[in-house]
């Protein structure tokens, strides 16, 4: 069954909006304090358009957790809708055995109760599955106002609230878990670490502070938490094969935050003027595919040339210049300054504070992909599909590499430049493609001037090129 679970990575902007339990009161016109909410049963508290919070009939998130390979239902997924920040709103919920789930979400009313205003998008995680979203599969934001009136509340459910997700590969029967509960202010939305020396693995706390990082092989783990303006112990952890380990709490220490401070030169790029800076924790990075998670709001956008990024943990983290789509790409011709990967320790070791990088990063133009995944991921329906990008008319030649959403490099191939063409196109030649996946194409142009070295003039963006296979003719 075809699943609509593909997005782009532009989400809404998440009004401040609160959810909360229930008063005894008797319909939309009962004023109601977000604070302590004392709302009666089947009503919520919410903002309404220029007056008081009132008590409401709540807005409602119904959908399905798949296995996006064989369409069946995953009991016992963890769903929660979050902001643009990352931090969880209303009611987070788990699976049934059809895999199916029901969210409570804030939205902004108008005087008669109708959501006027509101936007959310989807985290899911589950036991023995890749966790939704990541960065090649970013979730389509939820508008409270498509709701529709039941008898059950206002009831978001579409192709968008059924997400599938991807089995993890290999022996999984040793993988057990990591759970804990968070003591900071905020406590929901925060990104959770288990890590080793050679690994790492992530969870996301809920509405109530709880988390639950699935997936983790044995071993000893070091745990941490990561959000923009809260700084919180670590804790250790040892997991035996297939073990679920309870208890392992985080709590905010009172240290002080830290800056990150650069600037970004922007050149040769008449189809972009503005970027973003992300921070990505160093030990989910992935070195191939030039990709790691940012904790929630550990990002500064419009940037066009000096940035500061504020509210920062301590931590190891990889700086990434236009990372989203934007028509910019980081230079990638590392034979000059400013284009190298930027890995830094915060606070900064040498003088115990704020960092600065001095290097700054250089961005240019990207090469525009043409199918598939121009637009967003995108289906195709043959296992060598065939790859097409915008041709650099300076270039000498092309690479291509394609990832899976693991990140994990499948296949790569050099060819040669064209001219007399507006596009290149290339058939995929690599492993034979799995129902059920995402991949990514990536390509870099290059110079080859005789007897010199080579150096590459751009490159496809970090987040387009995507695609899926959900078998020869498709889903249904």
């Amino acid at each position: 069954m075809r699943q609509k679970l593909i997005g782009t990575a532009l989400l809404a902007l998440m009004i401040a909006m609160v959810s909360c339990a229930r008063r005894s009161s008797d319909g939309p016109d009962d004023t109601c304090d977000p604070a302590a909410p004392e709302c009666s049963e089947g009503l919520v508290c919410d903002l309404v358009e220029d007056g008081d919070p009132r008590c409401v009939i709540p807005v409602i998130i119904q959908g399905t957790v798949l296995d996006l390979a064989t369409g069946l239902g995953i009991e016992g997924a963890l769903v929660q809708a979050v902001d643009v920040n990352g931090a969880a709103l209303g009611t987070s919920a788990a699976t049934d055995a059809e895999g199916a789930y029901t969210l409570t979400v804030p939205a902004l009313r108008d005087e008669e109760g109708t959501p006027v205003d509101g936007s959310f998008t989807l985290r899911v995680q589950a036991a023995l599955y890749q966790e939704f979203p990541t960065a090649i599969r970013p979730a389509l934001p939820l508008d409270a106002t498509t709701a529709t009136s039941t008898e059950d509340g206002w009831v978001i459910e579409n192709p968008l609230t059924t997400v599938g997700l991807i089995a993890l590969l290999g022996d999984t029967s040793q993988l057990g878990s990591i759970a804990g509960d968070l003591d900071s202010d905020p406590d929901a939305g925060i990104l959770v670490i288990a890590e080793t020396g050679a690994a790492a693995y992530t969870g996301f706390s809920d509405s109530d502070g709880h988390y639950v990082i699935f997936n983790v092989p044995p071993g000893q783990y070091t745990v941490k938490g990561y959000f923009a303006g809260v700084q919180l112990n670590s804790s250790i952890a040892t997991v035996a094969a297939a073990e679920a380990v309870e208890g392992v709490d985080l709590t905010e220490i009172d240290a002080p935050l830290n800056t990150v401070s650069g600037n970004v030169q922007i050149v040769n790029a008449p189809g972009g003027s503005l970027t973003s800076v992300i921070l990505a924790v160093e030990s989910t990075f992935i070195e191939s595919a030039a990709r790691g998670t940012a904790p929630p709001g550990l990002r500064v956008g419009d940037v066009s040339g000096a940035f500061t990024i504020t509210g920062v943990p301590d931590g190891r983290y990889v700086v990434l210049a236009a990372f989203e789509n934007d028509f910019l790409v980081r230079d990638p011709d590392e034979n000059i300054s400013g284009t190298q990967i930027i890995h830094i320790q915060v606070p900064d070791p040498t003088t115990g504070n704020a960092v600065t990088i001095t290097e700054g990063f250089k961005i240019t133009e990207a090469l525009a992909v043409v199918a598939p995944g121009a637009d967003g991921p995108q289906e195709v329906f043959t296992l060598t599909p065939t790859l097409e990008w915008q041709d650099d008319s300076s270039e000498d030649g092309y690479i291509i590499r394609v990832f899976d959403a693991f990140g994990t490099e499948l296949w790569n191939d050099e060819i040669a430049g064209v001219s007399g063409s507006a596009t290149v196109t290339h058939a995929y030649a690599g492993p034979p493609l799995q129902v059920g996946m995402f991949y990514q194409f990536r390509v870099w142009s290059f110079r080859e001037p005789g007897g010199g070295d080579r150096s590459n003039i751009s490159a496809t963006e970090d987040l387009k090129g995507v695609y899926f296979y959900l078998g020869a003719t498709g889903g249904t």
